[in-house]
């Protein structure tokens, strides 16, 4: 670990699934601190994957196609361009620049996606999604099981045709917690960074009382206001709301106040 840094001698949970976890534990070290990854979501192929089958043999119908998360790239784009070359009239769209960033690895561009609120409500707010641009339009999303249908059922009010297409399923953690209790105890747990209210209420599920204890006094760091509502509903209160992305938590992370 570094010697120096906005977070020397701090260890920091990163709770993204494994996959998303590395470029956020590595800015951890980057600025002095020690990264503890425990995911809170574990991810794996949908259930069912028929309905990706089905997606992807019709994807030239679609007029736009939404990414929820990176995740979602991962799991549909292999079997997309296995069937062929993205369509060319075909638009991306995604709710994060991490999910941009997922789609321009597999050398999808010109992704049409919010700049600074990563979220459905931003999403929608963008004026190729308004009702004049998208009626009568066909949309697929691809989404993990489960989750938010506004923005389903917003594109549908506003008169496209919607397909939301799972191509991933999210479980809670099948590790013990005891990294974390171990971490607590030994007075080397310093804050934890959530970026999923599911995740977060995996993570108290999965505590005992005395874990919930040191969870109460430790700063939570997240990227999003509506995870700081699920938060303060489970009873936390020392949550410190950030930017989004790994950008903006590690900002916050770095203007924290450590010694009060």
């Amino acid at each position: 670990m570094s010697a120096s840094g906005p977070l020397a001698g701090r260890t920091i949970v990163v709770t993204r699934p494994v996959a998303q976890a590395g470029a956020l534990a590595e800015a951890i070290v980057a600025a002095g601190g020690q990264p503890l990854i425990f995911p809170l979501l574990e991810i794996s192929p949908a259930a069912d994957p028929q309905p990706l089958r089905e997606a992807v043999a019709r994807l030239a119908d679609y007029g736009l196609a939404i990414f929820i998360s990176p995740n979602a790239v991962d799991h549909a784009l292999p079997s997309i361009l296995a069937h062929g070359p993205w369509p060319a009239a075909l638009i991306p769209a995604a709710v994060g620049q991490g999910t941009v960033k997922a789609l321009l690895a597999h050398g999808i561009a010109g992704c049409l996606a919010p700049r600074r609120q990563f979220d459905s409500e931003a999403l929608l707010a963008l004026p190729e999604l308004a009702a004049e641009h998208i009626t009568g339009r066909r949309v697929a999303i691809f989404r993990g099981d489960g989750g938010r249908e506004l923005l389903a059922e917003t594109l549908r009010a506003r008169g496209a045709e919607v397909d939301c297409i799972t191509c991933y399923r999210r479980r809670g953690p099948s590790v013990s917690p005891a990294p974390l209790l171990n971490a607590w105890r030994a007075g080397r747990l310093d804050a934890l960074t959530v970026s999923s209210s599911e995740g977060l209420r995996y993570l108290v599920d999965c505590l005992d009382a005395e874990g919930r204890r040191f969870l109460q006094t430790t700063p939570l760091f997240v990227p999003h206001a509506r995870i700081v509502e699920s938060a303060r509903a489970l009873g936390l209160n020392n949550i410190i709301l950030t930017e989004a992305a790994d950008s903006g938590i590690m900002a916050g992370l770095g203007a924290y106040n450590w010694a009060a």
